[in-house]
């Protein structure tokens, strides 16, 4: 794999699938520069050599410095919270931070822009599996956080067009697999199966990926993308309910139930009218949720696989992997976090 002129740079090494990244950088003995914020926690890069550099999506000056003389952009700074009652920062990071971030790009001449993005924003369709190509078909209907991946992406495929920035996006799926510190949603979700504390899962599917081989994708698109291109990076579709009876049977606990979708929803639907009533914000069971847990179907990685010689692990290996790594480390209970990049979510 070429080193493409000069150090790579990641933008949101500490979220999940970025720390991977600057992993499989540094395993294949790259130049690594990271833009991270003062208070963003960085622990999960511990033991990996970096060259640190402080900036913000919203500070020009910091991404023009911390690009000067790199070869390639991981941009995966993503604000994931699609649960925020105001989508006002959800917006900031996902359309104005990737905007500032392509601009300083082009100022600064690099040669790849890897553009971290989700299958959130394939369209949605019935019957058959989506691909690429399929056009984002319900931004009417979609929560905020999907519209702002949505814009996000328009002006990532403007600038290719227009502006001659070298990018390729990455439709990325939900994430799976150690060190997930956070922890992530779902990473959260399938511990609590693990543990035997999750009481339900709902009656839908998920397109998964293993977060080891989604930053293998990642480094793959630089080498081997098409500029201007974007590339789902889903291991395959799998059953919540088969998803955590995996995780569950790791720890040899009782898996979870499942629920009905249309359950699920309404019971989303009262605890957010409650928690407004009693003057609550941002509480994670909403309807928005429940949308995102249940939209998305089967996906077609072909052009992935051929394009760039992708070739993901089995979901067995990464269910197994993120239990292990969740059981040693301990971890039982969520917290909000820096932005990161969580797809769908």
């Amino acid at each position: 794999m070429t080193n493409k002129g000069g150090p790579a740079l990641v933008i949101g090494a500490s979220g999940f699938l970025g720390g991977h990244v600057v992993r499989a950088l540094a395993a294949r003995g790259r130049e690594v520069r990271i833009l991270a914020r003062p208070s963003s926690d960085l622990s999960g890069l511990d033991g990996l050599a970096y060259d640190k550099r402080i900036g913000d999506l919203a500070d020009k000056k910091t991404l023009l410095d911390a690009m000067k003389g790199c070869g390639t952009i991981f941009h995966g700074a993503v604000d994931t919270r699609a649960w925020l009652s105001d989508p006002a920062p959800l917006y900031r990071t996902n359309v104005d931070g990737l905007v500032n971030s392509m601009e300083a790009a082009l100022e600064t001449g690099v040669e790849r822009f890897v553009h971290t993005g989700t299958i959130g924003t394939i369209g949605v369709h019935a019957g058959r599996p989506v691909t690429e190509d399929d056009a984002f078909n319900w931004y009417d209907r979609a929560p905020q956080y999907l519209r702002s991946r949505a814009d996000g992406e328009k002006k990532f495929f403007e600038y290719c067009r227009e502006r001659g920035l070298p990018g390729i996006s990455l439709c990325v799926a939900n994430t799976y697999g150690p060190h997930d510190r956070q922890p992530t949603p779902h990473g959260e979700l399938l511990w609590q199966a693990a543990k035997g504390t999750m009481p339900f899962v709902l009656n839908a599917g998920v397109p998964w990926v293993d977060v080891r081989d989604a930053a293998e994708a990642l480094l793959l698109a630089e080498d081997k993308g098409r500029t201007g291109t974007r590339y789902i990076v889903s291991a395959g579709h799998v059953t919540q309910t088969e998803l955590h009876a995996l995780a569950a049977a790791v720890l040899g606990k009782r898996p979870p139930r499942t629920m009905p979708v249309r359950l699920a929803l309404a019971a989303a639907r009262a605890s957010h009218l409650v928690s407004r009533i009693r003057g609550l914000h941002d509480q994670r069971l909403c309807p928005d949720s429940i949308v995102l847990a249940t939209a998305f179907g089967p996906l077609d990685s072909a052009r992935t696989r051929e394009d760039l010689g992708w070739t993901p692990r089995p979901l067995e290996e990464s269910v197994q992997d993120a239990v292990r790594w969740f059981s040693e480390h301990h971890l039982s209970t969520s917290r909000d976090a820096e932005p990161s990049p969580d797809a769908p979510r």
